[in-house]
């Protein structure tokens, strides 16, 4: 099921994500100029290294997350983070939904470290950022409505709960990380979700907004 639009109206402009989504295009863009096996082995979180040297090698924690892996990794990643961030960024305000954003992003990619300390494989990509959006969205709307696609024979639209919706998503990304599928960081998406889950209302905070 692939989200299309939520029946939730955002108050205000989601700058943060506009600029968000900017910048990991401009990123993409030069990645693809620059040569993307010598900028990911630069700049993609590898566990092996971070947990060797966390002090040298933390800056791969933030620089791996504006990275990704072809268009279609790009695409589905900020589509995700345009259909449901403006929600959560206007709940939290620009500058805490930014933070937000990316401890996210940092918890994800530790998380995936975690349950593969020794690999030397590089991880890149906005998704464990995108999924503590997706949990922070979970705990904070959790009545709206998603409106989503299934393709079979011919498009089939509907709509669900984002509790329902974005529940169903967690649970795939536990069972295919339980299932060991290669080729996609599934515990960085679930370490994401959580982080968010728990930690959105706390950034919610409507007495402050910056």
């Amino acid at each position: 099921m692939f989200p299309l639009y939520d029946l939730n109206r955002a108050h205000r402009p989601a700058y943060v994500v506009r600029g968000l989504v900017l910048a990991n295009a401009l990123a993409f863009f030069w990645e693809l100029l620059a040569g993307p096996e010598e900028v990911v082995r630069a700049l993609g979180f590898v566990p092996a290294l971070f947990f060797q040297d966390p002090v040298g090698q933390g800056y791969r924690l933030l620089t791996s997350m504006f990275l990704h892996g072809g268009w279609f990794h790009l695409l589905s990643n900020m589509w995700f983070l345009w259909v449901f961030g403006d929600n959560v960024e206007d709940r939290m305000g620009h500058g805490r939904f930014l933070l937000f954003y990316l401890l996210g992003g940092v918890a994800a990619a530790l998380a995936q470290g975690l349950f593969m300390p020794s690999s030397f494989t590089p991880m890149i990509g906005a998704s464990g950022a995108v999924s503590a959006v997706l949990g922070g969205y979970y705990a904070l709307f959790p009545r709206a409505y998603v409106v989503s696609v299934v393709l079979f024979i011919f498009p089939l639209f509907l709509t669900f709960p984002a509790a329902v919706y974005l529940g169903y998503w967690a649970l795939l990304q536990l069972l295919q990380g339980l299932l060991g599928l290669p080729g996609v960081a599934w515990w960085a998406h679930l370490g994401g979700f959580l982080f968010g889950a728990l930690l959105a209302p706390r950034f919610a905070r409507r007495w402050r907004r910056w």
